[in-house]
């Protein structure tokens, strides 16, 4: 099945391992390179960089929402309901990879504000999505 509502479930788990591929990439380079020690890491990585503070939050904000978007995606194709979610599969992946890449870049306002329009977006996009659902599912 290559449903857009597929292919955006994928890309945002894909999306979701890549950042947490980087950031383990960068703890084992450190750790190679004798910069730090693999028994300090701090889940959150607020013993390391800034850059690297946003990745994991930037990282932590995808497992955040996997279970409720993506949730509403396996919802919608298991209840061959895909119709809903197919539309704007691809605006939701495309507005949380852009959150995901203003949280990396910077903490400054205006990208801050970004990334609250782009997660607005896919709050919006939930919403609508499970209302859509629900009202289907009951008919």
């Amino acid at each position: 099945m290559d449903s857009p509502t597929v292919i955006a479930l994928l890309g945002f788990v894909l999306w979701t391992l890549f950042l947490l591929i980087v950031m383990e990439v960068m703890r084992v380079w450190w750790v190679l390179a004798k910069k730090f020690p693999a028994n300090e890491f701090k889940p959150d990585n607020s013993n390391l960089s800034p850059f690297l503070q946003r990745l994991a939050r930037a990282h932590a904000n995808c497992i955040e929402g996997i279970p409720v978007f993506g949730g509403l995606f396996i919802v919608a194709l298991l209840t061959e309901q895909t119709a809903v979610t197919d539309p704007l599969a691809y605006l939701f992946l495309a507005a949380r990879i852009a959150q995901s890449l203003a949280h990396l870049l910077s903490l400054h306002v205006m990208a801050v504000n970004l990334r609250f329009v782009f997660f607005s977006v896919q709050l919006v996009l939930g919403f609508y999505w499970a209302v859509k659902l629900i009202s289907a599912l009951v008919q």
